[in-house]
């Protein structure tokens, strides 16, 4: 959440680039053959100093307070409408080196204060860390809290510095799976691309799920609760089929205007008025806090699990950056974000607890017993809700569409007539997997928790120090290399990694200085560096096993829910919250 919309002049990295604007992600090098990992290097690192040079009379311009109260950035030049398909040898719209370069520039306009204001909208709300603290209770939620966000900041320092090593105008980084491919190639992209898939359709399940809650609150539970689905995902399909949102980026930061409302009234309703008892499913009586709350361990970890779902945007960070005029600032966007969305998330989560206890439900507002109040949030809430489920389910077809259907069926792309009706009964067919998956799972806590176990948990924890230890070994395997020749980038290597001596190279880290923080490990011993790569290392398994026990914990809760008398059942009629 932020009390103040994005003031950007250009493309919202939130909204998806028309298809007549994107640029080849690994343009093909002068000889025709695909860039390997020393040509992003060299170009990366020469892209890094013309932005450190013209950073100089940028500070002049400009400070701190001004980019992050205004957040804005340079001026848009229009980007060229067509690209050569160099695989096809589309020769008609061929444009020069000089050209991309200038037109990948003209991409880059976001300033660092607006890339915070991104930040802290692109996920869905603190609705749910109220919740998070009733299952846990005051100090484990603290802590959890707060340990939370320092690993995500970690993870968010471990994608910049990669996005800094691997990305330039010549060859830039447009997503998540474009720096996954450049590390450990193909199989790793498929990987990053499918989670970003399940995540996105998840999420736009759970907007449905908690607007068919808010509809069926709305109507006094006169209107079926699978019928209440039913209209959210109708009026998804028909806001779905506006195929380019480039002009969506003022409709999404009106959002935050409709969450910051909804929050306060919840504050003032919750602070005077008694829970909603029938929708907690519990008896009336006095409202119970708890420092610890020994609940059993699953109920426990899928409270924690809302907790990771507040720092979700890591998936968008890659983007966000690539929209930056200096990525080398991204980490003064996130350092404040981080900071600002862990004191909402907390006051907002501890404020609506102390007052509700035990009977505070998944989704704040709606544990408003004042009917008045509770239509009030809930009206606000619906029209965010469906205005954010828009703008992911557009992602999520656009990506699906394109590893899918075009890649494996060999689809037509959305530039042409046929791709467009074939995307518009994907935007269809993508709703109704949601509505299945919303009226299938009626119960948002364990539905959310286990997208944060399977998606969110890895994006944010796992994938950035895993990605940094093979970034890691590659760049040491390169110390036994010839230098690099910019115009011959295949020579410089002496063996390939199917010999072990690159492998040996890699696996000891020995020879070369190349730690996350180069300034902080510069003139320090190897040991250090070693231990470094092992702790990344254990940390990637630790966050495995973290995601597969909490993912078990969502799943055996939801058969427990399941089996439990009066709870909703799939696609039936009686609420969640009723």
């Amino acid at each position: 959440m932020a009390f103040k919309p994005a003031a950007i002049q250009g493309h919202d990295p939130r909204v998806p680039i028309p298809e007549e604007d994107l640029h080849p992600d690994h343009p093909a090098l002068a000889d025709g053959t695909e860039p390997n990992f020393e040509t992003y290097l060299y170009y990366a690192k020469q892209q890094r100093e013309k932005e450190a040079a013209e950073s100089k009379s940028d500070d002049m311009e400009r400070g701190f307070w001004a980019n992050l109260l205004w957040g804005k950035g340079g001026e848009k030049l229009a980007p060229p409408t067509h690209f050569a398909d160099e695989k096809k040898g589309d020769k008609g719209g061929l444009v020069s080196e000089a050209e991309y370069r200038a037109a990948s520039s003209a991409l880059r306009t976001a300033s660092w204060g607006s890339i915070f204001y991104l930040i802290t909208t692109d996920i869905l709300g603190p609705y749910t860390s109220p919740w998070a603290f009733s299952q846990v209770g005051y100090g484990p939620g603290v802590a959890c809290f707060i340990a939370f966000a320092i690993m995500a900041a970690y993870g968010g320092l471990l994608l910049w510095y990669l996005f800094m090593k691997l990305d330039s105008e010549r060859h830039p980084l447009r997503s998540f799976g474009d720096l996954a491919y450049r590390i450990y190639g193909a199989w790793f992209r498929h990987v990053c691309n499918i989670l970003q898939s399940l995540q996105l359709i998840f999420n736009v399940g759970l907007i449905i799920l908690s607007n068919g809650q808010g509809l069926s609150q709305m109507s006094k539970f006169k209107l079926c609760f699978t019928v209440c689905n039913i209209v959210w995902m109708l009026a998804g399909m028909l806001l779905g089929q506006i195929r380019t949102l480039r002009k969506f980026g003022w409709v999404a930061n009106f959002a935050i205007w409709l969450n910051v409302i909804t929050l306060i009234i919840t504050m003032g309703a919750v602070a005077h008025t008694p829970p909603n008892y029938a929708g907690a499913n519990l008896p009336p009586g006095p409202v119970q806090t708890l420092a610890i709350n020994n609940l059993p361990f699953e109920s426990q970890l899928n409270g924690i699990m809302q907790m990771v779902f507040s720092y979700g945007g890591a998936l968008m960070f890659i983007e966000f950056m690539a929209e930056m005029r200096r990525p080398m600032d991204f980490w003064k966007a996130m350092a404040v974000a981080q900071v600002f969305i862990t004191i909402i998330y907390m006051f907002f989560g501890l404020f609506v607890y102390s007052y509700q206890g035990q009977f505070v439900l998944s989704i704040a507002n709606q544990g408003i017993s004042l009917y008045s109040l509770q239509t009030v949030t809930n009206a606000t809430s619906l029209v965010a809700g469906l205005i954010a489920a828009a703008l992911y389910g557009n992602i999520g077809v656009k990506v699906i569409y394109n590893i899918i259907l075009v890649e494996l069926f060999r689809a037509p792309p959305l530039t042409v007539k046929s791709g467009k009706y074939l995307f518009a009964i994907s935007i269809v067919v993508y709703w109704a997997l949601a509505y299945i998956i919303s009226s299938a799972i009626p119960q948002f806590a364990l539905l959310s928790a286990l997208v944060a176990a399977v998606c969110i948990f890895q994006f944010t924890y796992t994938f950035p120090p895993f990605m940094l230890l093979g970034f890691m070994m590659q760049n040491t395997a390169l110390s036994g290399d010839k230098p690099y020749d910019v115009n011959n980038p295949h020579s410089s290597r002496v063996d390939t990694w199917r010999d072990w001596s690159r492998w040996r190279r890699a696996r000891t880290f020995s020879v070369r200085r190349h730690t996350l923080f180069e300034l902080m490990v510069a003139s320090r011993p190897v040991s250090k560096h070693l231990l470094i790569n092992f702790w990344n290392f254990i940390l990637t398994l630790a966050c495995l096993a973290t995601a597969v026990l909490a993912a078990y914990s969502a799943i055996k809760s939801m058969v427990t829910q399941f089996n439990t008398y009066g709870s909703a059942t799939s696609f039936g009629c009686q609420s969640p919250v009723q």
